[in-house]
C-alpha cells in the first residue's frame, strides 16, 4: 500500500498528523509532512505504508479536508 500527498494542495489543518504518525507538522512552512515520502513531482510526495499502520493512513486520507492525500493498494489502484 502506498500514500501520496501533494504538499501544495495542503493548507495545514494538520488533521492527518492527529490520524496517523506518517506525517508531521512544518510549523515554517504551515504546511504537513508526509515522513519518509519521495518526491516525484513538485509538492507530490509517494511513500510505502508500513505494515499495520494501513487503516491510520487510510483515516489520514479521508480526514484531509482537501484531498491533498491518497491511498493505494499494492496493485496502483486508489483506494481512499
Amino acid at each position: 500500500m502506498q500514500v501520496e500527498f501533494d504538499r501544495d494542495t495542503c493548507i495545514g489543518m494538520f488533521q492527518c498528523v492527529a490520524e496517523w504518525d506518517g506525517f508531521e507538522k512544518d510549523m515554517d512552512a504551515g504546511k504537513a509532512v508526509l515522513d519518509g515520502g519521495d518526491e516525484t513531482e513538485d509538492d507530490i510526495f509517494v511513500a510505502d505504508v508500513p505494515d499495520g499502520e494501513e487503516l491510520d493512513a487510510k483515516f489520514a486520507a479521508r480526514a484531509c479536508p482537501v484531498d491533498a492525500i491518497a491511498v493505494y493498494d499494492d496493485d496502483g489502484e486508489q483506494i481512499v
